[in-house]
């Protein structure tokens, strides 16, 4: 009886100090409404529809309840796909040469700037370096194309200069994968390089002081206090860059590849969309969509699992 009455206690005792803070900040609550409800209709809500990648689902007419079961055969259908090794490995290949080439590239811009003693010159390059993320994808695929034209492409025009022949560039299924991975350091290592800017200037500045009394100069400043000082926000940020493996950057692919390129250039999204869109197979796009976010969670789990056995520093 004692330790129910204990339990009893605590229980309302949390929930009035649940009321109290509800009552307290009622105003903050009130704006997360508008968040909670965005969520719950566009991310929650069409959840439902992921039935239709175990439903014979390819008449829109019959709706998602009214198509018969089939099981697992949509993904088996998949499987059996000349397509799938093809859009998997592409999807891999293409997100780990942005990984790879990509990731680094915002924490040099960020420790680079951070050594920039000129502020108006430091402001000035952060600006210009974050203004692409804010260019319309379709905008930004149209410069690559006008770059890389053939007769009037800057590039091309730059290699007939010094004696190269003109080459169509976006018709080359070897030169895909590279423009794909400039294409998008250049829009967004800028914007992800205000997330490690907003680190460093959290670091105290009396470690830089401790480390060049010690006789430290700027790149043992950097190895022993910079990078350890934003190690657990790099840490975070490669979590969810694994978790994206997957998720290749669809409009931008189906903006930029062509029937010469689908070799290395068709990857999981666009199968997606050719498959549902296009052929109107939503059962099978469906499939292969809630595998593509399957494998997704798999790699965003096993490195958050590892990071958290490593350095302590993880999502969850």
């Amino acid at each position: 009886m004692k330790e129910e009455t204990k339990c009893n206690d605590s229980r309302r005792n949390r929930m009035y100090r649940i009321k109290k803070d509800l009552a307290k900040n009622r105003l903050l609550y009130l704006l997360l409404v508008p968040f909670i409800l965005w969520y719950i209709i566009f991310a929650y809500k069409p959840m439902w529809g992921l039935i239709a990648a175990f439903k014979d689902y390819n008449n829109p007419w019959v709706g998602i309840t009214g198509s018969a079961w089939c099981g697992f055969d949509n993904f088996m259908t998949f499987f059996k796909s000349p397509y799938f090794f093809r859009t998997i490995k592409n999807s891999f290949v293409i997100s780990l040469a942005g990984l790879v080439f990509g990731f680094p590239i915002p924490i040099i811009l960020a420790l680079l700037l951070n050594e920039v003693r000129c502020t108006a010159y430091k402001k000035f390059v952060q600006t210009m370096s974050f203004l692409p993320h804010f260019i319309s994808t379709v905008v930004v695929c149209g410069m690559v194309t006008a770059f890389l034209s053939p007769s009037t492409g800057i590039v091309n025009i730059i290699l007939k200069h010094f004696g190269f022949e003109a080459k169509y560039f976006l018709i080359d299924k070897n030169y895909f994968v590279p423009i794909y991975t400039l294409m998008g350091i250049w829009q967004n290592a800028g914007f992800n390089a205000v997330i490690y800017i907003s680190a460093l200037s959290s670091i105290d500045t009396e470690l830089y002081e401790a480390c060049m009394l010690d006789g430290g100069g700027k790149w043992r400043q950097i190895t022993t206090v910079t990078l350890p000082g934003i190690l657990p926000t790099i840490v975070l940020m490669l979590i969810m860059a694994v978790g994206g493996l997957m998720n290749v950057g669809q409009e931008a692919i189906l903006l930029l590849y062509q029937p010469s390129t689908y070799e290395t250039a068709d990857v999981i999204s666009t199968y997606v969309y050719r498959t549902g869109i296009v052929s109107g197979q939503y059962g099978i796009a469906t499939a292969v969509g809630l595998l593509n976010s399957a494998v997704a969670l798999i790699l965003v789990s096993a490195a958050n699992y590892i990071s958290k056995k490593t350095t302590e520093t993880a999502l969850w």
